[in-house]
């Protein structure tokens, strides 16, 4: 059975299921048109919008751009395997289709974390952030994608056209026994989904930590002054309606990258440490391909979060001139509350 991105080996039968073949290449195809579209559409309606692109509109962009990755070459190619059974094309084709396979896997990953380390950096370090001089690169997004592409070349040396059978040749891994292929899997699993998630994790932690002590601080001061906060000022701490859409959303695209996953990282580790692991089974299978359903996810999130529909999301989203002013509004009112030090951020 072959993984999805490529990153588990295990030696197959002569013979396949064709009815399970034939329910993967269903949901594979279906998964390939869906976040090919989902994420072409996001793609062109944020490029139109270009020239008033928010901070967050530069994650999302690029968070497409990854996902397309994974759509048109770790989908994609996996589909026309399934089809094929076989893999067709030269050694070079091989190792770099596994490299793209990878670097999608990475580059979406990484962007979600880069996102998330930003809005952290907004909240809970305002004047790390905002001291900074605001430049067209972006270098968090520039970090991601360096990440990805230096993080995927083992592929390229661990991955070979293999003869397989006499005259039969396929794309395969060779590792050094009887240990390589569970310090990989263990390896590939630490970097694209653990240590990802664990730094997530944190930062929406101290996010809402810190939204939560702003909110305490702002209704002790408002209760001593005699007044009540409204449900529209008490909302997050003096925090934008806009804003506060993009914290949830973060959050939310977090959620559903664990979701989708978590599930193919544990059936990954599961077959690669334990040999008696039913790795030919349906479950196993459509566990696996069900984890590139996170690159649909995404778009359908910021489309939810934007009103459900393109036009909407051009006007509602787009900050403009407002957005340097609601966020430094933000940071000003965060820093005060922590620091008590009257300040006043802009770009």
């Amino acid at each position: 059975m072959r993984s999805l991105n490529g990153s588990e080996f295990v030696e197959e039968d002569d013979s396949r299921d064709e009815s399970l073949a034939r329910v993967e290449i269903a949901l594979l195809s279906a998964i390939f048109v869906s976040a090919a579209i989902l994420n072409t559409a996001l793609l062109c309606v944020l490029w139109r919008q270009r020239k008033q692109m928010s901070r967050m509109r530069v994650f999302v962009f690029n968070l497409c751009l990854a996902d397309l990755v994974v759509a048109f070459f770790q989908v994609c190619p996996q589909l026309m395997w399934d089809i094929t059974d076989r893999f067709v094309g030269t050694d070079f084709m091989c190792r770099l289709v596994k490299y793209l396979q990878i670097l999608g896997m990475f580059s979406s990953t990484y962007m979600i974390v880069v996102m998330t380390v930003d809005r952290y950096q907004a909240v809970c370090n305002p004047m790390v952030k905002f001291q900074r001089t605001r430049t067209r690169l972006n270098i968090p997004v520039c970090v991601a994608w360096g990440i990805s592409l230096v993080g995927s070349l083992p592929q390229v040396f661990i991955f070979s056209q293999v003869e397989v059978d006499p005259g039969v040749y396929d794309c395969w891994a060779q590792f050094i026994q009887p240990w390589g292929l569970q310090t990989y899997i263990t390896w590939t699993t630490l970097v694209i989904f653990i240590f990802p998630v664990i730094t997530v994790v944190f930062c929406q932690v101290r996010i809402c930590r810190a939204i939560q002590i702003n909110l305490y601080q702002k209704t002790q001061q408002q209760g001593g002054a005699g007044f009540s906060l409204s449900s529209s000022s008490s909302g997050v701490a003096g925090m934008s309606k806009a804003r506060v859409k993009t914290l949830k959303m973060t959050v939310v695209i977090v959620l559903a990258y664990i979701v989708c996953w978590a599930p193919f990282f544990t059936v990954q580790l599961w077959s690669a440490w334990d040999l008696n692991a039913p790795k030919e089974t349906a479950t196993f299978t459509i566990l696996m391909l069900l984890a590139s359903l996170n690159s649909c996810a995404n778009p359908c999130i910021y489309l939810l979060f934007s009103g459900h529909c393109p036009k909407r999301l051009c006007r509602r989203y787009s900050y403009g001139k407002d957005s340097t002013h609601e966020e430094a509004t933000l940071v000003s009112t965060l820093y005060m509350s922590f620091k008590n030090v009257s300040s006043d951020f802009k770009y």
